[in-house]
């Protein structure tokens, strides 16, 4: 008796699955050095910040308390967009049993191409931080001078001059994020978590951060960084930052790098009546942003 494509389609199928799901998996998560990841049910996700209290005030005897008001702040926006692609095994090839080879081949650079573009989509968002073509809620690029704030005046996640990845600069970034202000003007007493760098920059952030005494001098200092356990997540590479010189540090601050997850990654197979090819998709839904700049603090480099 002739197998029909349908009949076809769901003898292949289990066997390209495991062969997709084992290959998607052989590829590193990078964007998880980044970003927190939530489920979503929606079409986008809406995080509305919040102007908080400024400092308390002094209670005289006798006197009643004073009251504040809170507000609500920017909007950050994170709308999902669909991946998918797909690949068909012709009539003939299908014929002439070569769907088993080829199944499995095009299976693998499916997955390889799915994996990679999530990588890319993450990587992305520091990409883009510098350039004002690329908004956050608060509607300026997500490192700028001048991230303004609710009751006047603004903040800035980047150094006012341009620097290489070296001890200095290392060390003012530490010290900006440690005084940065929320929406009253309160500071928040950040802490820097991570340093992220491209693969060009891996060597120099590894002698930064893990030898015990300073780098490139013959005294005897100690690595001061190190020894006071800053960015006590270390550093990351990030083999998808297209800039050579650029560097980030994330910070502890809540409601930073975000991935919503709307449908995790899911795979189908039909065969096809007018051509008599056999398809095959992969195809899941999320979307990669940041609501607090608060987050990150970076350099483009010198």
């Amino acid at each position: 008796m002739a197998i029909s494509r349908a009949q076809l389609a769901k003898e292949l199928e289990p066997g390209l699955n495991a062969l997709f799901g084992m290959e998607y998996d052989r590829y590193e998560n990078e964007h998880a050095e980044i970003f927190d990841t939530e489920s979503s049910d929606r079409a986008f996700e809406e995080e509305v910040m919040i102007v908080g209290f400024g400092n308390a005030s002094t209670k005289d005897e006798g006197q009643g308390v004073q009251y504040d008001s809170a507000s609500e702040g920017f909007t950050a926006r994170y709308t999902h967009e669909t991946i998918a692609l797909a690949f068909s095994l012709t009539e003939e090839a299908v014929e002439d049993n070569l769907y088993d080879r080829l199944g499995a081949r095009y299976t693998k650079a499916l997955a390889r191409s799915m994996a990679h573009t999530k990588q890319v989509k993450a990587a992305n968002v520091l990409n883009n931080a510098f350039s004002a073509s690329f908004t956050g809620g608060d509607g300026v690029s997500l490192i700028s001078t001048a991230h303004p704030l609710a009751n006047g005046g603004t903040i800035a996640n980047r150094a006012t001059t341009k620097a290489d990845l070296n001890e200095t600069s290392l060390e003012n970034a530490l010290i900006n994020i440690s005084t940065f202000v929320d929406d009253r003007n309160m500071i928040l007493a950040l802490r820097g978590t991570k340093l992220i760098v491209p693969p060009q920059l891996q060597f120099v952030a590894d002698r930064l951060l893990d030898t015990p005494g300073r780098v490139g001098t013959a005294d005897n200092d100690i690595n001061a960084i190190k020894n006071m356990g800053l960015l006590p997540q270390g550093y990351a590479v990030n083999h998808f930052l297209v800039d050579t010189d650029a560097f980030f540090i994330t910070t502890d601050c809540p409601d930073g790098f975000k991935h919503f997850e709307r449908t995790p990654i899911t795979t189908s197979m039909e065969g096809d009546f007018d051509t008599g090819n056999v398809r095959y998709k992969a195809r899941e839904r999320y979307s990669f942003g940041f609501s607090n700049p608060r987050c990150v603090f970076g350099s483009q480099g010198a």
